[in-house]
């Protein structure tokens, strides 16, 4: 039980915003010498939304910002965290221009790189923010913009799109609506080879002549997959009390064999992972806003969050489902 001198972090707010350019199945198939029905039955995705030349992460961030803004009571936005592991630049990070670029000058901003996982840490970090004082309202975004680290030629490039999800969080009670349960976090950097962009970091720099390291993401996907069940399902013991499971849409398979797992109905396992492909750190929040919207998530439902990524990291975290301002 949280200490009640302690304010509890409320869910005021959600938006989110993917790219105008839609990739079906059949635009790809030629490419990785597949067939669509491939494709889809290995993926669950029939379009993902990739960004034009001159959009950034940081550009999708902003979009989706200001949607949760738009929709959250509250007034002055104290700090800013951007989950992403494709930041705009290498230095410095993404959350200072998007925070400027949303009128809060001033606010503190950080990244936090934990890939797939990213949006749950970014969530833990705002409750931290608001638990020591620092901060009475945060708006936490989770961004990505995987099509521009993918190989072309590599099949797992089908799973990823871009987009950027987000939400605003603020200070209030335990027993509020909206209000975050304790999250469980965790890792295991043993495996950081399995999902990985080897190049462009203080590995390769530091290195001794040799080739350029590899620029491209690569993704070890029959172990990522196991592994991705196994820390999940561990991680969210707390869903078979949950009326809906929000979980970072990899593929429509990990997202089956969790519902499994966790014994929970696959009614209850939300996605729009068809529509959208896996956007990494923003697939949470891009599906809360989806579901809100669509009447899939409704006030009162009990609701796990629960993500795995590169690191490797995870993270699980529950709430009750406000009622949140209709959008704009």
């Amino acid at each position: 039980m949280r200490n009640r001198a302690v304010p509890a972090s409320v869910l005021a707010g959600v938006g989110s915003y993917v790219p105008p350019r839609r990739v079906a199945d059949e635009e790809l198939a030629e490419r990785l010498g597949r067939s669509p029905e491939w494709i889809f039955q290995r993926s669950g995705i029939r379009f993902r939304h990739v960004v034009e030349p001159g959009t950034s992460s940081g550009d999708l961030a902003v979009a989706a910002g200001r949607e949760a803004l738009s929709r959250a009571a509250v007034g002055d936005v104290a700090a800013v965290v951007v989950a992403t592991t494709t930041p705009d630049r290498p230095c410095p990070g993404t959350a200072p221009s998007v925070a400027s670029r949303l009128g809060m000058t001033g606010a503190a901003a950080l990244d936090v790189q934990a890939v797939c996982a990213g949006f749950v840490y970014g969530l833990e970090v705002a409750q931290g923010l608001i638990a020591a004082g620092t901060a009475d309202s945060v708006l936490v975004v989770g961004t990505d913009t995987l099509s521009l680290n993918v190989d072309p030629a590599d099949p797992t490039s089908m799973l990823f799109g871009d987009g950027a999800g987000a939400v605003v969080l603020r200070a209030g009670r335990d027993e509020e609506p909206g209000a975050l349960g304790a999250c469980v976090l965790g890792s295991d950097g043993d495996g950081r080879d399995l999902i990985t962009v080897r190049g462009g970091g203080a590995e390769e720099r530091s290195a001794a002549g040799g080739a350029p390291a590899d620029p491209y993401m690569r993704l070890e996907g029959r172990e990522v997959f196991w592994r991705a069940v196994e820390h999940m399902t561990s991680a969210s013991r707390a869903a078979l009390e949950a009326d809906r499971v929000v979980a970072h849409q990899a593929n429509t398979r990990i997202l089956a064999m969790l519902a499994e797992r966790l014994g929970v109905a696959a009614d209850r396992v939300l996605s729009d992972i068809e529509q959208v492909g896996n956007t990494s750190a923003a697939s949470i929040p891009i599906l809360l806003d989806h579901a809100d919207r669509a009447g899939d998530l409704e006030p009162g439902h009990r609701v796990l969050l629960t993500a795995f990524g590169g690191g490797l990291a995870w993270g699980a975290t529950t709430l009750v489902w406000p009622r949140l301002a209709r959008p704009h």
